[in-house]
């Protein structure tokens, strides 16, 4: 069905018709992806995605850019629901148990670690993933942005893992691992490595890496002949698991968030987070891996 186009009358005054399409206004607002992932819909890449398919309006028009800016004071739906405005940045350290997925669902059914979240925490983008059974430090946030920043290997955030492996460490391995090594035509950057303790046929190895690519510490150490069979990540950034218990998750307070990120947190709306230490224990259910 066409529009009905009629000629003003003389002496009468016709209101504008709205345009069929959105013009983006490049003086003013945030960019329509930024914005989405402050206000913790996904990452910004994943708001992308969303913007191109269709799946995103700002009041009533379905956006094809995600260059397109807003200030906040349009209705913004994904999938028909509206999203609030980004409140102020928040950040959880998690636990992960083995046997749980770090995404939002599974194609094959497994548990993931939404399924175990406490129900009252508002929605949250994981700051990187977990394999299944790797365990420890997972860090949550409600703002997307923040995630991006904190994945991002050119920031060159410090991850640190124990992990089990079976086989003979040797200065040559670890010193070969220092070098950087490539698997599968995947180069990875140099990663140290340091031998905590023998436990028999197993060694305890203490890795440090800034790269964070996918499997890195399995793929790295079974390239030098050592077979990973328990990881923990136990540090990330400035943020450590120290002794929270597994399926335990842990909110950050927002003071300490700013001392350690500083700069590098997204802008703040006048409201701020409590700085209370609040500790929620999310037990993995059962048939969960939760060896220690």
């Amino acid at each position: 069905m066409t529009d009905r186009r009629e000629t003003p009358r003389p002496g009468r005054r016709t209101k504008p018709q709205p345009s069929s399409n959105i013009d983006p206004d490049w003086s003013e607002g945030e960019r329509i992806a930024k914005w989405l992932a402050r206000s913790g819909v996904a990452s910004r890449r994943e708001c992308e995605t969303l913007i191109e398919e269709g799946r995103v309006s700002v009041n009533g028009r379905k956006l094809t850019s995600p260059a397109f800016k807003v200030t906040g004071t349009e209705t913004i739906k994904v999938n028909g629901k509206p999203v609030k405005a980004p409140e102020v940045t928040r950040l959880w350290r998690y636990h992960k148990p083995s046997g749980l997925i770090t995404t939002t669902q599974d194609p094959a059914g497994r548990r993931t670690i939404f399924d175990e979240l406490p129900k009252h925490l508002p929605r949250t983008v994981t700051v990187g993933r977990l394999d299944l059974t790797t365990e420890g430090l997972l860090l949550l946030t409600n703002d997307g942005e923040l995630a991006r920043t904190l994945e991002l290997p050119r920031n060159e955030f410090r991850r640190r893992y124990r992990a089990r492996a079976h086989g003979r460490v040797t200065p040559e391995k670890l010193a070969a691992l220092r070098d950087g090594v490539t698997v599968e035509g995947v180069t990875y950057a140099p990663i140290i490595a340091e031998l905590e303790r023998e436990t028999g046929a197993n060694n305890w190895i203490k890795v440090e890496l800034t790269e964070g690519k996918k499997r890195e510490v399995r793929r790295a150490l079974e390239s030098v002949g050592l077979e990973v069979n328990r990881l923990i990540r136990t540090e990330y950034g400035p943020f450590e698991l120290s002794d929270l218990e597994p399926g335990a998750v842990e909110e950050v307070p927002h003071k300490r968030l700013m001392e350690l990120l500083g700069p590098m947190l997204p802008h703040q709306p006048a409201k701020t987070a409590t700085s209370a230490v609040k500790k929620h224990k999310a037990a993995p259910k059962k048939g969960l891996n939760r060896r220690r």
